[in-house]
């Protein structure tokens, strides 16, 4: 009777380990719906087919473990960035990420398939008109002033004879 209690009980086991396998297989796994939306892209977009398969794979894999729990927040991480730089410089990095702010004008362009989104802003600063300065003084030369020496007249000079007529054949 003992042996059969044990062999019905790895029976009831085996059968309940089956039926929980299929009922498993049966549901959706976390993350199918935006697996096949990933996989519905790769081969229509610039990216390689093998890679973008890949990638959606790992990030379905990623999403079964819950290490995707939501869509990164760009803004925030730039604007983090921008805490990295010198006081001086970052205002002008938050208005570039924000879009510009006051007299900034920002723009966008490019794109992250294209190799990257160049962010620019032109800020206009009105400099102060400056203020009415005297003429300088010329500055006194540092070359001496050139000697002259006395010159002693030159001695008029003799006329020079007349040419001699050539002699007649």
């Amino acid at each position: 009777m003992n042996s059969t209690t044990r062999s019905m009980i790895a029976a009831l086991i085996a059968v309940g380990g089956v039926a929980m396998a299929t009922t498993a297989s049966a549901q959706p796994r976390r993350g199918d719906s935006t697996y096949q939306q990933e996989l519905s892209v790769c081969g229509r977009n610039q990216q390689d087919r093998a890679a973008c398969i890949r990638e959606a794979g790992a990030a379905r894999q990623e999403a079964a473990r819950g290490g995707l729990t939501s869509a990164p927040d760009y803004q925030r991480n730039a604007l983090a960035r921008c805490g990295l730089q010198p006081p001086a410089d970052r205002a002008d990095c938050e208005a570039r990420v924000l879009g510009g702010s006051g007299n900034t004008r920002g723009a966008v362009d490019g794109s992250v398939m294209g190799g990257g989104v160049i962010r620019e802003s032109v800020t206009t600063v009105v400099m102060p008109a400056p203020a009415a300065m005297p003429a300088p003084m010329p500055a006194p030369s540092r070359v001496p002033a050139p000697a002259i020496a006395p010159m002693t007249p030159i001695a008029p000079m003799e006329p020079m004879p007349a040419p001699m007529p050539a002699p007649a054949r």
